[in-house]
């Protein structure tokens, strides 16, 4: 090669290099803040926020759940750190699966969006021991969070590793990832209190240590009142705009990290809800306040796989957030605050950069507004804090009627595009449906477990041993064994007269044998883990067995001194003997950790092969697993496993836990907490699939059926007073413009998955009322209102039927004293 040519060679590498690096520092961002907002390379903007965890579902889903938050108006996700998934054993790692954190936060990168970090390490959640792992209870002389030193050196170096691996993706937007904020601790002040200065030193440690890790954007500590030097204070709970005391010094932005979307369940709850005007007024209010981020916890809750909830928790996890369990659209909440973050765009430039004054027109009314003298730009919130009373008020000349308990959004002071209270998003019911294909040849198995004696090699001790510091929590299981000799003399002569066995526990559960022979069940609750157990039990002269199986259902997570907490049976002691009382908590004791269909792993296919199994059909006992195989069900549905006439146990398919059921504790409604359980699709193959079940009490395992989800029907409500959508509204400098110019009111529907509109169920133009999937007439209803919607949605995706007298009413006649609404149901589904 010539030297020109070299040279020429030699200046294009260098020119393609300069370009690659130029190319690469574009996509770096600065993130700071000041008293307004965060900053993103010099500009402000309104964050919509959404809490979705990765653990808490199959990989597979992750891009599908993303974009639908996407999709929902979400331009950020956050996501906690789950450090005893990450390091289940000292310096044993593992980010496969569902548990890599690095592939999740990329692919919300390549969705556009940003992220929120959440390193904790502890992080609460209603996940087992808030995070932490197991061996970090046995440090020698740890004192979870507070100013101790073993615990402050494995925080900091597993805070340090994820941050690491976090820069070393280059996932910080300081480096051109979409990190824009990192947590440190979680809710500290709820327990800082009892630590004293430890506390107060401690918090300042942690949140001086986080900083000094040098991430290139801001550190948030959540409920954290004197967080200290530049890490954001900020705010969790349901009305953050209304109980936020505000940042600690006025150089920190208002954010809402925790906006509760409705209530996590404890086994034994009844069913929780939040509606979706509810929470549309909360956030409407926070950012009429201030407020720039808001977060919905959660936007998408999930499922607590295996044992990896805590103390309590369901299976099903926030399941009434905006995308269910299942990854479908809640509707209307998703829709409703979709709508609303659309609205609160329109705000933006006004709500950023504006001037904040207060409008008070009475009790419970008033206006926020933000404007711009010079540009004109103007915001107003008119809000209605009454929760019974409707009102009219008259702002700058026109008057707006104002709903209880709700908010109207006027993006130029003038247009009301948006009321907090006024639903004009689509409505969806969900069902369950028995799968053909699933259930066609289910032939169930059995395979019972030995009820331990004290003569088998067990870990022997004087008295019963503390459940968890002998499972370490690998198990929710630990048997605990004794005998006792006694002659008839011991016995009561009276054949009605039993004696009784008394067991005092720390929780949770508790199942006892006495010779082989189950007596019955006791169990706590999640506000008071210890019970007392007593059952009459039968005797005999000689060796009598009493064995003992202590269950737990999750550790706690949170509270101070995690590490302290047990369970676990206390004292144990047969009464009604003729001798008296006989306490027997003394005595020689044996433990066995564990289930044999654990160790065998029966719920795997290698492991189902260990041991015998015999045909079974109909009511079974206690300790009893179960196995059968189905085939995928039909269509590409969600699924899930029916076990309402199951007890308490835990559920397998092709060796994955989906997690542990306890449909025999009822809440006060007199049904389960959950009867139902998602199998992710990820699961399965498309034949053969193993299903395994250990039943803990007893059940009918005819009962149990798999079933697909749906949500083919969607509902539309729309009264006569309800704004047009807001997607038919944009910003022109400082004017509200209409995006089509037949802006007429109406009544949208769209069928999930691409599906078709099949049928009309429910029509009418009048007083209807009721709910989606129960709409009921009223006393006035256009006699052609299923007629025309036909006309409208049949055989078509999606519809917007307008809401106007003339296609309904022509001649004026119906009810002309009556408020219109208008009810639609219809059913999706594939053609056929």
């Amino acid at each position: 090669m010539s030297v020109p040519s070299r040279v020429l060679l030699a200046a294009l590498v260098c020119l393609l290099t300069i370009s690659t690096v130029v190319q690469g520092e574009k996509f770096k961002r600065s993130v700071t803040y000041d008293g307004r907002s965060l900053i993103i390379n010099g500009k402000r903007e309104l964050f919509f926020s959404g809490s979705i965890h990765y653990p808490r579902m199959p990989p597979e889903m992750w891009w599908d759940i993303l974009k639908k938050a996407k999709a929902g108006g979400l331009n950020v996700i956050q996501t906690y750190v789950f450090w005893n998934i990450h390091e289940p054993e000292k310096g044993q790692f593992n980010f496969e699966g569902n548990y890599n954190l690095t592939k999740f936060i990329k692919m919300i990168g390549d969705l556009g969006m940003y992220a929120t970090l959440r390193v904790g390490p502890f992080i609460e959640a209603e996940w087992n021991y808030g995070g932490f792992p197991f061996w970090l209870r046995e440090v020698p002389n740890i004192t979870f969070r507070s100013d101790n030193p073993p615990f402050k050196y494995h925080m900091k170096e597993f805070t340090k590793m994820i941050i690491d691996m976090m820069k070393d993706a280059q996932l910080y937007a300081s480096q051109g990832g979409p990190i824009i904020l990192s947590q440190v601790e979680n809710e500290y002040n709820t327990i800082q209190l009892a630590f004293r200065e430890l506390g107060t030193r401690y918090v300042h440690w942690a949140g001086t240590m986080a900083v000094r890790l040098n991430t290139g954007v801001p550190w948030v500590m959540c409920k954290q009142k004197d967080a200290p030097g530049p890490v954001i204070n900020t705010c969790n709970g349901r009305n953050c705009g209304d109980t936020f005391t505000g940042p600690n010094k006025p150089s920190k932005p208002v954010l809402w990290t925790e906006n509760w979307t409705a209530r996590y369940r404890v086994f034994g709850d009844p069913p929780s809800r939040r509606s979706a005007q509810n929470l549309a007024f909360s956030v409407a209010r926070f950012f009429s306040k201030n407020g720039t981020l808001a977060n919905y916890y959660m936007y998408y809750g999930g499922t607590n796989y295996g044992r990896s909830g805590s103390s309590f928790v369901t299976t099903r996890y926030y399941d009434e957030a905006p995308i269910d369990e299942y990854g479908m659209l809640r509707e209307p909440k998703w829709g409703h605050l979709r709508d609303l973050h659309s609205a609160l765009r329109l705000c933006k430039k006004a709500l950023l950069s504006g001037k904040p004054s207060v409008e008070n027109f009475g009790p419970n009314l008033e206006a926020h507004i933000y404007e711009q003298p010079k540009t004109k730009a103007c915001v107003a919130f008119l809000s209605n804090n009454d929760s019974r009373t409707p009102a009219t008020l008259t702002f700058r000349g026109s008057k707006y009627y104002l709903p209880q308990y709700s908010i109207s959004i006027l993006p130029d002071c003038k247009t009301v595009v948006y009321n907090t209270r006024m639903i004009v998003a689509q409505h969806s019911s969900r069902h369950y449906q028995k799968s053909k294909a699933a259930n066609k040849a289910l032939r169930w198995e059995m395979f019972i477990e030995d009820i331990p004696t004290l003569n088998e090699n067990l870990i022997k001790s004087a008295s019963p041993l503390e459940q968890w510091s002998v499972t370490k929590d690998t198990t929710d299981y630990l048997w605990h064994t004794t005998s006792i000799s006694l002659d008839g003399f011991h016995l009561p002569l009276r054949e009605k007269v039993l004696p009784v066995l008394r067991i005092a526990s720390l929780g949770h559960m508790m199942h006892g044998f006495v010779n082989g022979h189950y007596i019955g069940s006791g169990h706590g609750t999640n506000k008071e883990n210890s019970f007392v157990f007593q059952k009459p039990i039968i005797l005999k002269p000689g060796i009598n067995h009493i064995s003992l199986l202590g269950v737990t259902i999750g550790l706690p997570d949170s509270g101070v001194y995690l590490e302290r907490r047990y369970a676990g049976t206390r004292t144990v002691a047969i009464q009604g003997l003729n001798t008296g009382t006989l306490d027997v908590t003394y005595s020689e004791w044996g433990q066995k950790v564990g289930l044999d269909g654990e160790k065998f792993q029966v719920y795997t296919q290698e492991g189902s092969d260990r041991v015998k199994w015999n045909k079974t059909k109909g009511l079974g006992g206690p300790l009893t697993w179960y196995k059968t195989y189905f085939d995928a069900p039909e269509g590409n549905d969600p699924l899930a496993i029916e076990v309402a006439t199951m007890s308490k146990g835990m559920v397998w398919v092709n060796g994955k836990s989906i997690g542990r059921y306890w449909v025999s504790f009822l809440s006060p409604t007199g049904k389960p907490s959950q009867s139902v359980y998602h199998i992710p699709r990820a699961f399965l193959k498309p034949k053969d699939n193993l299903l395994a079940i250990f039943e803990e009490i007893g059940g009918n395992i005819d009962g149990v059926q798999i079933v697909t989800v749906n949500r083919n029907t969607i509902c539309s409500y729309i009264k006569e007073s309800d704004p047009t959508r807001v997607n038919n509204r944009k910003r022109e400098d400082i004017v509200i413009q209409k995006v089509f110019d037949d802006a007429r009111r109406s009544a949208t529907l769209m069928c999930p998955d691409n599906r078709k509109i099949l049928r009309v169920e429910f029509a009418s133009y009048g007083n209807p009322f009721g709910a989606c999937g129960n709409y009921i007439l009223g006393n006035c209803s256009a006699p052609s209102s299923k007629r025309i919607i036909e006309q409208y949605c049949l055989g078509k995706n999606r519809c917007a039927i307008p809401f106007d007298q003339n296609i309904f009413d022509r001649e004026r006649k119906l009810c002309p004293n009556v408020p219109k609404n208008l009810a639609i149901q219809v059913q999706c589904g594939e053609n056929k």
